[in-house]
């Protein structure tokens, strides 16, 4: 029979689960030119296709300077399949999907559009090869069904039945029960698929070949009993199936019956058990599939629901239900952190660790932890240098933090730095360039922005270690501290790190020679005084006398023009500070000055001319409210009272009296603006 070609131009494209607002592709109309439409109609569909091509230039143009617009890619996509633009809509879909995962119902649009556009066997291939892309994405039972209606359907081998295609629909059906067989709400679905393709064998088989139909049977049984041992919504229609399909086997059951009798003790056992487990879920079931909730309200659901399945020492079923929340929640942080972290406790290796951090990383491009921990997942699972490094040159693409680069670029150098000094048997022997080249990126890369921080100092210091101890290079060590004074000079704690390797080697003259390299220069804070009391120290304990006493001579001068410049300092901050007190007292006073007199309480009035009051026994001047004076104070103390201090002395004991007089004398002798200079900054015993 010759096969049907298609016009992908009149083919329509239908969608039975949109959740993206897609449309159908529109049918293009024939262009037969014995058939006219009106004229108001023709207008409005060139009207309908210029504002199309207009938003196409639009998106096109959006897209092409910011590819990570991912509204754009669906609006894009939704044109495209209403304009029936197949190789652009292609296209389209293959760019979004290396910068962002598909939604299932995105990846059932995609594969129903190519399979009514293809036909033949050479179809085939690709179109298995996108459904096998969107289970891997997210979890989605109607997927999971349209993947297997299609294999059904569409494969030679599993249509006609023959050995090869019965192995492979069980494995792909096997592979689904895995991914969603625990699934509370829907994976009855999926057993129930398996039922009926088991049973289509069944009655394919030649009746006269009782051995196979009864392989057949065993079969359809074990799935029956594999579903009733699995908490599932409607366990007790299963229940009843199962009983039916019995009877039909010739086993005598009461069908219609609820209870388990005639069933056997370990299938009812497991039964008995499955419907308490429900039953502890039930609950948790119906808060995560309530519509009337915000998400924040939803996710929380989910958490709760995550801690109980915890509790319960089940890794699958934890799995499942962290594959349920992703799927609502796919940019989720939180969510992924959270399940890349138990999967990391739980299973440490394996495939299935490295594939969800890759879904993890495609959902969340800018948690640079999730980055971090990929290539962890990766060095431990004893993936391919290759591997690693496309994942790691991946992440350097996204936007992150500069905290977040620094540790994606020391996570990478410690891989390497393991396996080149433990390397795993098997595996090929990687060069320390690799090292020296990461740290040289990493190098040009944060001395730009990391200047006189502690990042680009552990970046530096972690480099020349490794120079020094793994590649046994002690002038590169040495290049590697002179690089980083270059770009942080001003940085004690950079030449305090060179010192402190060429002294921990032995190399005394070296490190005396950085000393006296950055003995003078100015460090914030206390820095500068830091570095001159440590050249003491450190003559003290690896110098000579000699070299102590050279060390002193230099530091001296040092310490004192820093004393100085620091007493300058106190002291004129102790002066603008009592400026300031004094300015703001005036500013006060003068505020007080300007209040007008009627805003003070009313004072009582008196006559002018009336004659003052006494007051004990004194003249008292009574003062008009208007006025007011300040009492002047005799200042104490401006001269001293002989007389009292004369009359105190002497009645002091005749030993105070001595005393007192060689303290005056004393006193009295010093001058106190002589600058008396040590002959060391500060006794040695503190060093």
């Amino acid at each position: 029979m010759e096969e049907e070609t298609l016009n992908p131009q009149s083919k329509t494209l239908t969608s039975e689960d949109d959740k993206n607002g897609d449309q159908p592709m529109a049918d293009l109309p024939d262009q037969d030119p014995s058939s006219s439409d009106s004229d108001s109609d023709s207008g409005s569909e060139d009207g309908d296709q210029a504002q199309k091509n207009l938003q196409l230039q639009t998106l096109e143009a959006e897209l092409s300077t910011n590819p990570g617009n991912y509204d754009a890619h669906v609006q894009y996509i939704k044109i495209l399949r209403q304009i029936a633009d197949i190789e652009k809509l292609r296209q389209a879909r293959e760019a979004m999907n290396e910068l962002f995962p598909l939604t299932p119902s995105m990846w059932q649009d995609w594969a129903k559009d190519e399979a009514s556009l293809s036909t033949g066997s050479d179809a085939f291939p690709a179109i298995e090869k996108l459904y096998e892309r969107g289970v891997f994405e997210y979890l989605s039972i109607s997927l999971w069904r349209d993947y297997l209606d299609f294999v059904q359907e569409n494969d030679p081998s599993v249509r006609e039945c023959s050995p090869a295609g019965i192995l492979k629909a069980r494995d792909l059906f096997e592979r689904a029960l895995t991914a969603a067989g625990l699934h509370v709400s829907e994976g009855s679905k999926l057993w129930e698929a398996y039922r009926k393709f088991e049973q289509a064998i069944f009655d394919a088989t030649d009746e006269t070949d009782n051995q196979a139909r009864d392989k057949q049977i065993q079969r359809i049984r074990t799935i029956f009993h594999r579903q009733l041992s699995v908490p599932h919504v409607n366990m007790r229609s299963t229940l009843l199936d199962y009983k039916a399909w019995e009877v039909d086997q010739g086993n005598i059951l009461n069908a219609g019956s609820s209870d388990l009798d005639g069933i056997s003790s370990h299938v009812a056992s497991a039964y008995k058990k499955a419907l308490e487990m429900y039953n502890a879920r039930v609950h948790l079931e119906e808060q995560i599939c309530r519509q009337d909730m915000s998400d924040s309200e939803k996710l929380q659901n989910f958490m709760n629901y995550l801690k109980f399945e915890q509790s319960s020492g089940d890794p699958a079923r934890v799995q499942m239900l962290y594959e349920r929340a992703i799927t609502e929640f796919p940019i989720s942080s939180y969510l992924w952190l959270d399940y890349t972290c138990y999967l990391d406790k739980t299973l440490k290796v394996g495939s299935i660790i490295t594939n969800v951090y890759s879904r993890a990383v495609k959902n969340c491009p800018c948690v640079g932890e999730l980055w971090v921990r990929y290539l962890l997942s990766l060095e431990r699972g004893h993936a391919s240098e290759k591997e690693i490094a496309a994942v790691f040159e991946k992440s350097l693409q996204c936007i992150l933090t500069l905290d977040e680069f620094l540790d994606l670029y020391l996570t990478r150098i410690d891989g390497l730095r393991r396996r080149i000094s433990c390397p795993v048997e098997g595996e090929s022997v990687l060069d320390y360039s690799l090292i020296r080249e990461t740290f040289q990126n990493a190098s040009e890369y944060f001395s730009q922005y990391l200047k006189n921080t502690d990042g680009l100092l552990r970046l530096h210091a972690y480099w020349a270690r490794l120079e020094l101890n793994l590649h046994k290079d002690l002038q590169a060590a040495r290049g590697v501290w002179e690089s980083l004074l270059k770009i942080c000079g001003s940085m004690l704690e950079a030449w305090q790190g060179y010192i402190t390797m060429e002294a921990e080697l032995g190399h005394v003259s070296e490190a005396r020679s950085l000393y006296r390299r950055c003995y003078s220069k100015r460090f914030p804070g206390t820095g500068s005084e830091d570095i001159c009391y440590s050249w003491l120290r450190f003559e003290r304990e690896f110098g000579s006398l000699d070299d102590f006493d050279r060390a002193v001579q230099k530091v001296t001068p040092r310490l004192e023009e820093l004393q100085l410049f620091r007493s300058q300092q106190e002291s004129k901050l102790t002066e603008e500070g009592e400026n300031s007190s004094k300015k703001n007292v005036r500013d006060k006073r003068k505020q007080v000055s300007e209040i007008p007199d009627e805003h003070y309480p009313a004072k009582r009035q008196k006559d002018a001319s009336q004659k003052p009051k006494k007051a004990h026994g004194k003249d008292s001047d009574v003062l008009n409210p208007g006025e007011r004076t300040v009492e002047k104070i005799k200042p104490k103390g401006d001269k001293p009272d002989i007389q009292n201090e004369q009359q105190m002395k002497e009645r002091l004991p005749e030993k105070t009296k001595v005393y007192a007089d060689q303290c005056t004398a004393f006193v009295s002798n010093i001058n106190l603006k002589a600058s008396i200079r040590p002959q060391y900054p500060l006794s040695f015993s503190s060093f």
